[in-house]
C-alpha cells in the first residue's frame, strides 16, 4: 500500500497507467482515470471535506453512490459552476475544480462549530420555537438562517450548454444495470423484446464492481459481467443506458431518466453539438426494477466523525478504485456481509478488527476473517469515537446477547477508520413514487417490496429481499420466465456460503439516558440525531410524517437514502411498536437531484417563449418601431419619430388615422381555417350568433363563449365558400381557440364533418385605415371596385394587391374606413412597402398596437381579456346584438343565460368613464366606489368596490382622457358619478356610453 493506493487490486477499474489533475479547494492533487472525485479525494489523504448544516461538526465521506450526504461540492467555476454535486458521483476527469460548499469562514475553523457547544439548546424543533417573535425581526432571522445552511452557489452566468429530450416507447425497461438487471435484459432480449436497461454508473455491473471474489456459473463474476454485457451489447433490440438515473417513475408506466452525457468530460473536450444532458421520457409496456440495495450505517455515540464510514463503501473503494479508506480499521457489524469487506481490506494491508454485535457469527465468515488477519471482538459494539476532525480510536464494550444494552467494558481501539453496517435497505423510491409502500419483512430486517411489484411493475434482486446474490439471480429468473418465457441459459449459480441471522439492531446504545451522551446521528446532512426523534415523540410527534418533518429526517439531498431506515427503527423503538406500524414515509421524485436544464431541454431562450416576427417585421425596424411582445409576436408598439415619447409618437399616429390614413401590420391575429359541409352549423355551435345565411363575400363579427357563457374570444370569420370559412381571433387567443374548437368537434360533435387547420402564419395583413385608405387602395389594385356601395363595410373581395393575389376584407378596428390586405406571408413585407409608397401622397403614418388600443377604445370596441375577465357575458358588455337567442341549435354557454347569477341586475357590465379634469388619465385597475375616499376602509370600515377600470388612455382626437370600466348594473347608472381610487386618493367619474368617437358609426361607412 502506497498512502491510500493500493497495488494489485486487479480488479480495480481505474487507468493505473495514465494521472490526471486536478484541484480541491485550490490544492492541486492527482488521480486516476475511472476514479469518482471521493475515491481520488480519499487517495490524497483527504479526510475531513465538510462542515454540518446545524452544529458545524467536521465531516467527511460516508458512502460511495448517491446515498452519500456529507460530500456535496461545488463542481468547476463561472457558467458552468454546478453546485452540491456528490463527490461520489462525480466522474474525475483532467482539470476538474471542486470545491467545499460548508464551512465559513474556512473549513478549518466553522463559526456553526461554536453554536454546536450548545447543542443542548438547539434540538429538534429549535427553529420553530425560537424563530417565530417579534415578526418584525423575521427578514433578519431568515438572512441568517440562509447564510448558516451553507451549501452552494448556483450559477450567475447563462449557461452555454446544451440539453436534449428523448422519447421512448419500449416493451420492457429495466432500472438497475447489476447483475439482477443484466439477466433480467438478456432473457428479455433473447425473448424477442425491445429492451432499455438504465443503470446511474458509469459501467454497468453494479455491486459486482465492488465484490469480484464472487464466482458465478464457476468463473469469476468480472468475466460472467463481460459476457453478459457483450452479448447484451450485440443485440440490435437492446439499448444500454449508463451514466442514465431514472429519477421518476409516474402512471402507466412512464419513468423518466436522465443521461449524463458529457460531465464525465474535460471542459475542453465537450463538444458544444451535443448535449450536456439529456432527458429521456420512456414508455414501457413491463417495467422491471432492478435497483438493487443501499448498505445503512448503524447509529452510535460521534459516528460523523471523519474516517467513520460504511463498510459497503470502504468495500467499494478498495475493490473498485484501489483505494484504502484508512490504515487500521475498526469494523462494527450485526450481520454477515460486513465480513467480506473487512478479509478484503486484511488482505490489502489494512489491520482490521471487527466488532460483532452478534454471539454466534456465521462460521464460514469467522474462519475466513481469522485465515485474513482479522481481530473478530463477538458480542462488542461502539460506545464512543475518539478524535474531532478525524478518528483517531473508539471505545468498545459487551453487550448483552438478547438486549440493546451494555453488558461490560471493553477495549480501547486505536486508528484512523471506522466502518459500521447495519444491515440492506432496498432501493424501493422509484416503486413508491406513485403512492405504493413497501412492506417490513422481519427475516431481511428491511422495508421490501413484492416481486410481482404491481400493475405492470416487477421487482427483482434485493429490492425484493433477496440479500444473497444466488437468491437474487434465481429470483430474477424465475420473474423474468414468469414475463417472457424460457430459462436464462446462462448459468447463475454462485460460490457464496450461508449467511448468519441479522441482529435487530439500530441504535447502538452507550449506555446513557437519550440525549445525556453523545450525538449519535440519524441524518447526517440534516445533523438529526436519534435524541431529536426521542424528543419528538415525548412532545407528541408519533406519526412518521411529523417526525420526519419535525426533525427533518430525510430531508436532504440524500433523501434519507441511509437514514430513514434507522430512523423509523428508532421510532419504533421509542413507541414500542413495530416497524410495521410505523411505516414509512411518503419517497417522491426526484430518486437524486436533477439540473433544470435537463428539465428544460430545448425549452430555453427563444424555444422557451419562442419570439415570433411578422414578414415585414424588418421593415418595422428600418422605421425605427418599438416593439411589444404579444402573444409571443414581436408587434410594433409604436414608431417615434426624433426625440419623441410614447405619448407624441401615439397621438400622431391617432391623428393621422382619424384625419389623413395609417397602416398596421395586423398578421398576427390568430386565423383559423374551417371546411366542410357542416361548417355553418359548427360556426353556430361555438359562435352566440347565427352563421346559417351568411353569404359567401360577407364578413361577420362574432362572440365565442364558454360554458358558463363568458366571452373567452372575439373576432371576425369571412365566408369565403358555403363550405369554406376563414375564422379570425385574438393574437394571443389562437392556440387556445383552436384546441377548444378541436375539443368541442372531436369529443362533443364528432358527427360534424368540419375540417380546422391553423393558417396564422400563412397570412400577412395589413391593415389600412382612415379616411383616405380607399384611395391608397385604388392605386394598388385595379381588379376591385372599391366603391362605397358596391364593396360594403364587412364585405371581402378578392383581386391582386401590387401584383399579388390578396383577399381584402373591408372591416375596422378603428370605427375608420379601413381595409384589410390579406396576402401570402411571403409577401407581406413587399406589401408593407408598396401601401408604404402608394400612401406617400397622403403622408401615410405606420402606427401601433399602442394606437390602436386608443383608437379602439374610442370608439367602445373591447380587447378580451383586457376588458374581459372570464366573469363578463355579452349582454354585460351591451352587446345583445352579438347574441341570437333564437337559434335552432344552442351554442356553447346559451344554457347559462338563463341561470340567476347571469341575470342579476347588478352584474358587472361595460361603462365609459370621464373625469372631470380632462386631462387626469385614469390608473388601469384602479376600483370603482360610491363615495369619495382616502383609503379604501375609512373609519375602519369596508369600502364594497363596484367595478374596476379596465382601459384607460388620452385621446388624441377628444382632446381628453376617456376609460372605460366594469361597474355594478352600470348599464342603468350612466349619468351617474362614481369615484375611481388608486394609490390612497378618489377621482370623480362620470359614467357614460363607452362609445367616446362617431356614435353613430358613421365614419366606417363613408
Amino acid at each position: 500500500m502506497s498512502g491510500y493506493r493500493v497495488k494489485g487490486v486487479s480488479s480495480a477499474r481505474i487507468d493505473w497507467k495514465k494521472e490526471i489533475a486536478f484541484t480541491f479547494d485550490g490544492e492541486r492533487m492527482f488521480g486516476h482515470p475511472g476514479d469518482t472525485l471521493a475515491s481520488a479525494l480519499i487517495a490524497n489523504g483527504t479526510g475531513m471535506l465538510a462542515r454540518s448544516f446545524k452544529y458545524g461538526r467536521p465531516r467527511g465521506i460516508y458512502g460511495a453512490g448517491p446515498e452519500e450526504p456529507n460530500a456535496l461540492m461545488q463542481i468547476e467555476t463561472g457558467a458552468r459552476t454546478v453546485p452540491n454535486l456528490k463527490a461520489t458521483q462525480v466522474e474525475l476527469y483532467d482539470g476538474l475544480t471542486a470545491a467545499r460548499t460548508t464551512g465559513r469562514p474556512s473549513l478549518g475553523f466553522d463559526l456553526k462549530s461554536i453554536g454546536g457547544k450548545f447543542a443542548q439548546f438547539m434540538p429538534a424543533g429549535f427553529y420553530y420555537k425560537t424563530f417565530k417573535w417579534p415578526l418584525s425581526m423575521w427578514p433578519t432571522y431568515e438572512k441568517v438562517i440562509r447564510a448558516a445552511a451553507g451549501y452552494g452557489t448556483v450559477p450567475t452566468e447563462f449557461d452555454p450548454d446544451r440539453y436534449d429530450h428523448l422519447h421512448h416507447h419500449v416493451d420492457v425497461l429495466v432500472v438497475g444495470g447489476g447483475a439482477c438487471g443484466l439477466l433480467a435484459a438478456l432473457m428479455a432480449g433473447r425473448a424477442g423484446k425491445r429492451v432499455l436497461l438504465v443503470d446511474e454508473q458509469n459501467e454497468l455491473g453494479g455491486w459486482l464492481l465492488s465484490m469480484p471474489d464472487v464466482e458465478i456459473d464457476g468463473k469469476a463474476s468480472a468475466l460472467w459481467l463481460d459476457r453478459i454485457v457483450a452479448e447484451l451489447r450485440n443485440m440490435a433490440n437492446v439499448t444500454l443506458l449508463p451514466r442514465t438515473t431514472a429519477f421518476a417513475l409516474h402512471d402507466m408506466n412512464m419513468v423518466q431518466a436522465v443521461e449524463l452525457c458529457q460531465d464525465h468530460l474535460p471542459l475542453i473536450a465537450r463538444s458544444s453539438d451535443l448535449p450536456r444532458e439529456r432527458l429521456h421520457r420512456i414508455r414501457a409496456e413491463r417495467v422491471v426494477l432492478a435497483s438493487g440495495a443501499i448498505e445503512r450505517p448503524l447509529v452510535f455515540a460521534d459516528n460523523d466523525r471523519p474516517g467513520v464510514m460504511t463498510a459497503a463503501a470502504a468495500t467499494t473503494y478498495l475493490n473498485r478504485y484501489a483505494v484504502a479508506a484508512g490504515r487500521k480499521a475498526l469494523v462494527m457489524t450485526n450481520n454477515d456481509f460486513a465480513y467480506r469487506g473487512a478479509i478484503n481490506l486484511a488482505q490489502a494491508g489494512v489491520a482490521v478488527t471487527l466488532a460483532d454485535l452478534r454471539e454466534a457469527p456465521g462460521q464460514h465468515w469467522l474462519t475466513a476473517a481469522s485465515k485474513a488477519g482479522v481481530e473478530v471482538l463477538r458480542g462488542h459494539g461502539i460506545v464512543g469515537v475518539k478524535g474531532s476532525k478525524a478518528v483517531q480510536g473508539a471505545q468498545l464494550a459487551r453487550f448483552d446477547g438478547s438486549r440493546n444494552a451494555i453488558s461490560a467494558g471493553g477495549p480501547a481501539w486505536s486508528g484512523d477508520l471506522i466502518l459500521s453496517s447495519g444491515g440492506l435497505s432496498p432501493t424501493v423510491h422509484l416503486f413508491c413514487h406513485n403512492g405504493a409502500r413497501p412492506v417490513w419483512d422481519a427475516n431481511a430486517h428491511a422495508f421490501v417490496v413484492p416481486e410481482q411489484g404491481r400493475g405492470d411493475i416487477s421487482c427483482v434482486g434485493s429490492i425484493t429481499g433477496a440479500f444473497l446474490l444466488r437468491d437474487a439471480l434465481k429470483q430474477t429468473e424465475k420473474v423474468m420466465r414468469g414475463l417472457v418465457g424460457g430459462n436464462a441459459s446462462v448459468g447463475i449459480a454462485t460460490d457464496e456460503p450461508g449467511v448468519g441471522a441479522t441482529r435487530r439492531i439500530f441504535r447502538v446504545t452507550d449506555g446513557k439516558p437519550e440525549g445525556h451522551g453523545a450525538k449519535a446521528f440519524v441524518d447526517f446532512q440534516n445533523d438529526v440525531a436519534a435524541s431529536d426523534i426521542h424528543l419528538s415523540v415525548r412532545e407528541n410527534y408519533k406519526a412518521v410524517e411529523h417526525v420526519k418533518r419535525y426533525t427533518g429526517l430525510g430531508f436532504g439531498t440524500d433523501q434519507g437514502k441511509l437514514s430513514n431506515v434507522n430512523g423509523f427503527g428508532i421510532l419504533a423503538e421509542a413507541l414500542g411498536v413495530s416497524m410495521s406500524e410505523v411505516g414509512t414515509t411518503t419517497y417522491r421524485p426526484a430518486y437524486t437531484p436533477v439540473t433544470f436544464g435537463a428539465l428544460a431541454g430545448a425549452h430555453a431562450k427563444e424555444t422557451f417563449d419562442p419570439e415570433r416576427f411578422t414578414s415585414a417585421h424588418q421593415s418595422h425596424v428600418r422605421r425605427g418601431a418599438e416593439f411589444e411582445v404579444v402573444g409571443q409576436w414581436q408587434r410594433p408598439w409604436y414608431f417615434p419619430k426624433g426625440k419623441e415619447d410614447m405619448h407624441a409618437a401615439v397621438k400622431r399616429e391617432c391623428l393621422a388615422a382619424r384625419n389623413g390614413v395609417a397602416v398596421m401590420d395586423a398578421s398576427t391575429l390568430g386565423k383559423i381555417d374551417l371546411r366542410g359541409p357542416d361548417v355553418r352549423e359548427f360556426l353556430n355551435r361555438v359562435y352566440a350568433n347565427a352563421w346559417s345565411q351568411l353569404a359567401v363575400g360577407k364578413c361577420r363579427y362574432g362572440l365565442m363563449l364558454d360554458e358558463n357563457g363568458m366571452v373567452m374570444d372575439d373576432g371576425v370569420t369571412a365566408c369565403i365558400a358555403d363550405d369554406h370559412f376563414l375564422m379570425t381571433t385574438t393574437t394571443g387567443g389562437a392556440a387556445r381557440v383552436l384546441n377548444w374548437l378541436e375539443k368541442w368537434h372531436q369529443t362533443e360533435w364528432p358527427e360534424l364533418k368540419v375540417y380546422m387547420t391553423s393558417v396564422t402564419d400563412h397570412w400577412s395583413t395589413t391593415s389600412v385605415v382612415g379616411p383616405k385608405a380607399r384611395a391608397v387602395l385604388q392605386k394598388l389594385c385595379s381588379d376591385i371596385d372599391f366603391g362605397k356601395d358596391t364593396f360594403k363595410f364587412m364585405d371581402w373581395r378578392a383581386g391582386t394587391v401590387a401584383g399579388v393575389p390578396a383577399r381584402v376584407y373591408r372591416i375596422s378596428f378603428s370605427g375608420e374606413l379601413a381595409y384589410e390586405i390579406n396576402v401570402d406571408a411571403n409577401y407581406g413585407e413587399h406589401i408593407w412597402e408598396a401601401v408604404m409608397e402608394a400612401g406617400a401622397e397622403f403622408d401615410i403614418t405606420p402606427y401601433g398596437t399602442e394606437s390602436m388600443h386608443v383608437l379602439r377604445a374610442e370608439k367602445g370596441f373591447i380587447i378580451v381579456g383586457q376588458d374581459t375577465d372570464g366573469s363578463v357575458t355579452p349582454f354585460d358588455l351591451d352587446m345583445s346584438w352579438a347574441v341570437s337567442m333564437k337559434k335552432s341549435f344552442s351554442f356553447i354557454g346559451k344554457r347559462s343565460m338563463a341561470r340567476a347569477d347571469t341575470q342579476r341586475a347588478d352584474r358587472k357590465q361595460l361603462v365609459g368613464l370621464l373625469t372631470d379634469n380632462p386631462n387626469e388619465v385614469l390608473a388601469e385597475g384602479a376600483q370603482i366606489i360610491a363615495a369619495p375616499a382616502e383609503a379604501p376602509g375609512v373609519g375602519g370600515k369596508p369600502v364594497p368596490m363596484l367595478g374596476h377600470v379596465t382601459s384607460s388612455y388620452f385621446s388624441p382626437t377628444l382632446g381628453r382622457s376617456i376609460a372605460m370600466a366594469v361597474v355594478k348594473g352600470g348599464i342603468k347608472r350612466k349619468g351617474e358619478t362614481l369615484y375611481a381610487w388608486k394609490g390612497g386618493s378618489s377621482t370623480a367619474v362620470k359614467l357614460v356610453s363607452p362609445v367616446f368617437v362617431d356614435p353613430e358609426g358613421a365614419r366606417h361607412n363613408v
